[in-house]
């Protein structure tokens, strides 16, 4: 057996980022072959998370990719065990090489297809080698949640810490609005796009509620309708995005409604998750 270096075991750290006595185990059991120890590595790094599936994934991040030349977008949740690991450079790079690929390849109806892919950034390999590299190395189970693709995406938005995203699938107007609305919804947490999105159902029995309150509180009935649906328009800028006043309009009056027709967009869809909510 050759001998094992100081310099080959620093190699192949500086190549798994794996600790210097994990990585002299593996050149040793490989007879010294770099090569073969990293694939050492990754089946002994196998192992050990396998036997670590049931812990709890409670953090992570939501990341959001969109393409402006095709106007397709993505949004994926990718978990870990803890919020430190979420802010970890290299998990939110294999998270963002993940949606990536989700928006600009074929897609994916799940997290096994996805992972059979090639990165974007070295199409030579899969993405399933780098979930197990940053996985090994970081030592924690990571899980992919919930994945979107969408088309005639005009904006995404995803909140600096990872625990809210947005997409939204719009036509006309420009990017940086689109991207200012993005950023509404995500602070705003509308349900719906127009009040014609909402179920008459809710809105009628919206309508009994708000009656039957103005009445206990002792207004006429001749004005009952009048009171009714000017409380109506609150409910309505509660649930509904164009309803509501922009959050960077130039006055409280500027709805997401009346900033988008006047830029000439019109919004079909958007969808808002929270880390780990359905």
């Amino acid at each position: 057996m050759p001998e094992i270096t100081a310099a080959m075991v620093k190699a192949l750290r500086d190549r798994t980022g794996l600790p210097m006595m994990e990585c002299k185990q593996a050149l040793i059991e490989t007879g010294g072959d770099p090569e073969a120890a990293i694939e050492w590595l990754r089946k002994s790094g196998r192992k050990t998370m396998a036997a670590r599936q049931d812990r709890e994934t409670s953090a992570g991040r939501i990341v959001v990719y969109v393409d402006p030349a095709t106007r397709v977008g993505a949004m994926l949740e990718l978990f870990c065990e803890t919020a430190p690991v979420a802010n970890n450079e290299q998990f939110i790079n294999l998270a963002s090489e993940l949606v990536r690929q989700l928006a600009c390849g074929p897609g994916a109806d799940s997290p096994e297809a996805l992972l059979s892919q090639p990165i974007p950034s070295d199409p030579s390999r899969k993405l399933q080698d780098l979930f197990e590299e940053v996985n090994i190395r970081i030592r924690e189970v990571f899980r992919i949640g919930r994945m979107l693709r969408w088309e005639g995406v005009a904006a995404g938005y995803a909140h600096h810490d990872g625990t809210v995203g947005v997409l939204l699938a719009a036509e006309g107007g420009d990017p940086a609005l689109a991207k200012d609305i993005c950023m509404h919804i995500a602070a705003m947490r509308p349900q719906v796009v127009s009040r014609n999105d909402l179920d008459p159902q809710k809105i009628e029995k919206e309508r009994e509620i708000l009656t039957e309150q103005a009445r206990a509180e002792g207004r006429p009935e001749n004005v009952l309708a009048k009171v009714v649906e000017g409380r109506l328009r609150t409910f309505f800028a509660e649930c509904c995005l164009l309803d509501q006043p922009f959050v960077k309009g130039s006055s409280d009056k500027d709805t997401v409604g009346d900033v988008a027709k006047k830029a000439g967009m019109k919004i079909h869809r958007f969808v808002r998750w929270v880390l780990g909510k359905e």
